[in-house]
């Protein structure tokens, strides 16, 4: 049994604290709220993040920052990614050399364009770093229902006990190295799921989704590989498989946003609508960057900005990738030559 603290009471922390509980961990839930941390102590429910869920009365929650990170072993930082630096800040005076961190936090800081793991390296150099990514609905890993992710990790040690600590009849987990790989396929594929949602809200159908999704694997993958990824990551779990179900399902905020702005929401309405933080928005810019950064092309993802930031029409942003210059799909495949 290990100490874990998990900082973050949303769907997907809540979800994990509780994987992490029923496979015998001590855990404590942490809270930004202290209104929030009551109410679940009180009910042992949290409703407006995962409807109809019992939170076990043995399992921790508070608001305090200190309880929570202070002794643990492992503690997985599940706060949205505009807020990872600030709480890894807070994070700070309690953190021991060797303390393990696991970010399931998804997104690209727009200022540093650091990712989640390089925020807290940064910030907090004496604990051990990895991530947690992969398709993977809160909602379905609160019910129990077979989930699939992967731990990235720098050492294959600290992979395997963090692999151990997760793992679970009704939840697998692979292990990886490549954490550049898998955070920004994590990133970026809640992008690619706004504009695939943005189509389902014109009224689009499945045609257009799998081009949305085939061709923003490609903008993913090959800004990814870029900056240090490896393709077979991006061809795996956290990289097609999440890019997948996120796009998909009703229950990714990316996708359900999507529609909105498909349907003539500005993106401050989009966002108020849904209700939860829609961590597409804050990556999106930070992709043109680093795309500008590296000097490609990400069709798709720019489009997606101007919708977003410059007001633009999601029906002239369609027009706009269908009449591109035409292109070959794949330009490593040799023609047959000319005899």
């Amino acid at each position: 049994m290990a100490e874990i603290g998990v900082i973050g009471a949303g769907s997907w922390g809540t979800a994990l604290a509780l994987l992490l509980h029923e496979n015998g961990h001590k855990v404590t839930l942490w809270s930004h709220r202290e209104s929030e941390a009551e109410q679940i102590r009180a009910t042992r429910r949290h409703e407006s993040k995962l409807e109809g869920i019992r939170i076990p009365e043995t399992m921790e929650v508070t608001s305090s920052l200190e309880e929570a990170v202070k002794g643990k072993e492992v503690c997985v930082v599940v706060v949205p990614s505009v807020c990872v630096r600030e709480t890894a800040e807070r994070m700070k005076p309690y953190i021991r050399p060797g303390m393990f961190l696991v970010s399931a936090s998804k997104g690209i800081e727009e200022s540093t364009l650091f990712t989640m793991s390089g925020i807290l390296e940064e910030v907090l150099p004496e604990a051990v770093c990895s991530v947690l990514s992969g398709p993977s609905h809160a909602e379905e890993v609160a019910k129990g229902l077979p989930t699939t992710c992967v731990i990235g990790a720098h050492r294959e040690e600290d992979a395997r006990y963090l692999q151990k600590l997760f793992m679970s009849p009704c939840f697998r987990v692979y292990i990886s190295p490549d954490l550049t790989g898998i955070e920004l396929g994590g990133a970026l594929k809640n992008v690619i799921a706004l504009a695939a949602g943005i189509a389902d809200g014109m009224g689009y159908g499945d045609n257009a989704k799998a081009a949305l999704i085939t061709r923003g694997m490609v903008e993913i993958s090959r800004l990814g590989t870029r900056l240090g990824g490896h393709q077979e990551t991006f061809s795996g779990l956290t990289g097609m498989g999440d890019l997948i179900v996120t796009c998909a399902s009703m229950h990714s905020r990316n996708r359900r946003a999507g529609i909105l702005l498909g349907k003539g929401r500005t993106m401050e309405e989009a966002m108020k609508e849904v209700n939860m933080v829609v961590e597409g928005v804050y990556s999106a810019r930070a992709a043109v960057k680093l795309a500008e950064t590296c000097g490609i092309e990400l069709p798709i993802i720019e489009q997606v900005n101007q919708v977003l930031f410059e007001g633009k029409d999601p029906h002239q942003a369609v027009s706009e990738l269908m009449l591109r210059d035409s292109k070959i799909e794949n330009s490593l495949l040799p023609w047959e030559s000319v005899s």
